[in-house]
């Protein structure tokens, strides 16, 4: 029997960058799963703030050549990869000059959003797509932990819903309290269709362009949810009114959610 495959894609990990407790998930996860005897891919943001020399980043010279465009604009996509330490994984870094060269994350150093923060979301989002095509690797599941990632979801079930690589792919988004008060600039709308399958429906779910909003559309289009504590009182409304998705609720002060997830995981395979 084939193992079932797992990917992991998110806009943290630790040791490369610790915003919230999903870096510290997101890290002994993929080992965790592993052990079980699952295959595991990682997908994360390559942020400038990530130290290329210390935790020994090189680029994957046979994924170059793929560019993504957003909204006509054409921005090479480089990916770099790296071992996580104490395991025998790979953790895959998408990296672009425009987007992830600064060495701040999300906010300048007034504590201002960046007004390109829903390009590099976009970016982001159809680059770990595009590179999972390349990698022509099918995920059974999909596992996308912080709002950078919320897009995905939505891409699977429009723009990707006929490419092969993920006919059988369940997508899992993990629904987390709001991390910035900002809004992304009016014209994220636009961009995000990125191809004619999204139409408006589907973008209505992301239309205030906040955190809450990504949060309702990750939900929105996801086949199972990770719940977590704290949530916007319009996510938890939305989250009542979901309906025939697999939810795991999972508080902060769990004793063991690694187990909690790998059994959410294998009644997702199991269906």
């Amino acid at each position: 029997m084939e193992k079932k495959r797992i990917l992991i894609i998110t806009q943290e990990m630790d040791p490369y960058l610790a915003l919230t407790e999903a870096s510290k998930i997101a890290n002994e996860l993929p080992k965790y799963m592993q052990d079980k005897g699952l295959e595991i891919r990682v997908l994360m943001p390559k942020f400038g703030t990530i130290n290329e020399r210390r935790h020994r980043l090189h680029e994957v010279v046979r994924l170059s050549g793929i560019n993504v465009i957003i909204n006509d604009e054409d921005y090479p996509l480089v990916i770099k990869v790296a071992s996580l330490p104490g395991a025998r994984l790979q953790v895959y870094f998408l990296d672009n000059e425009d987007f992830f060269k600064r060495k701040l994350v999300f906010h300048d150093e007034n504590n201002k959003f960046f007004d390109d923060n829903s390009d590099r979301m976009i970016f982001f989002c159809k680059g770990a797509l595009e590179t999972v095509r390349k990698f022509g690797w099918a995920p059974d599941i999909i596992h996308c932990f912080g709002w950078m990632t919320s897009l995905i979801p939505m891409y699977l079930k429009t723009t990707y819903k006929d490419d092969p690589i993920f006919t059988n792919t369940k997508v899992v988004y993990s629904v987390a309290k709001n991390e910035f008060k900002d809004k992304l600039k009016k014209d994220f709308m636009v961009k995000v269709a990125i191809s004619e399958d999204i139409q408006k429906k589907h973008l209505e779910f992301f239309k205030d362009g906040d955190n809450t909003s990504l949060n309702i559309g990750g939900v929105q289009f996801a086949d199972g949810l990770v719940v977590g504590d704290a949530l916007d009182a319009k996510v938890t409304s939305h989250l009542k009114k979901s309906k025939g998705k697999k939810v795991l609720n999972m508080h902060s002060n769990e004793e063991d959610p690694l187990n909690m997830l790998n059994n959410f995981y294998q009644n997702i395979l199991a269906n």
